[in-house]
């Protein structure tokens, strides 16, 4: 009877809908698009090159040692696909019902999928992409904000890492402007576990940029 028991409340464990999605938003955040794409028109693995990332821009650096044109095709998608992990759950999650707490649950699971892939030996990317897949889902003007603070750090330093870093920290004065925090939830939780998370990952770079080791980008 004990046996039976434990196997009725793990079936009803996994029938819980919430915690399926919470699963497979870890489990889809965990694609390694970057080096499935790389691997498979490249003809390289961005693991053992570069910063040894499934990110974009490694994907970049990479692939660009051997065709400029291609790595940044490469580079393009794998922003957009590693964007997509959290957007697609994430509108499948709002059409089934599920209130800000659950989405954004998924949200903070999709990026350590994303760094911490099941895939991969529980190594990963820095969760840039698909954190910001997820922001600019739940936060789009907010999120855009960011966007373009990115893309002119980005123009201007043509330092990734840190170009990231700070559109991030824009990310959060945007809300904090403009909401206070963030709504629904009524909390900057997750936003900070999400961004803990990504400046964790970060950490070789933030260590390169006061060594003024850190590459450009060009």
């Amino acid at each position: 009877m004990a046996i039976i028991d434990f196997l009725a409340n793990i079936g009803g464990f996994f029938a819980n809908i919430h915690i399926l999605f919470y699963i497979a938003a870890y489990l889809i955040g965990g694609i390694p698009f970057g080096l499935l794409l790389t691997k498979r028109f490249a003809g390289v693995n961005v693991k053992d090159e570069g910063s040894k990332s499934i990110g974009a821009t490694n994907v970049l650096r990479v692939v660009k040692e051997k065709n400029p044109k291609l790595a940044k095709k490469l580079a393009v998608a794998t922003l957009i696909l590693d964007a997509l992990k959290n957007i697609l759950p994430l509108s499948i999650g709002t059409i089934v019902g599920f209130d800000a707490s659950a989405l954004w649950m998924m949200a903070i699971l999709a990026v350590i999928g994303h760094c911490f892939s099941p895939y991969l030996n529980f190594t990963g990317g820095k969760g840039v992409a698909t954190g910001a897949g997820a922001a600019l889902f739940l936060l789009p003007i907010e999120t855009l904000i960011a966007l373009v603070v990115w893309f002119i750090a980005g123009r201007v330093l043509k330092i990734s890492s840190l170009s990231s870093l700070i559109a991030l920290a824009a990310l959060f004065l945007a809300i904090l402007f403009r909401h206070g925090t963030i709504p629904q939830i009524n909390s900057f939780t997750p936003l900070v576990i999400i961004a803990f998370i990504i400046i964790y990952k970060h950490i070789p770079n933030i260590i390169r940029l006061f060594k003024k080791e850190e590459g450009k980008v060009v």
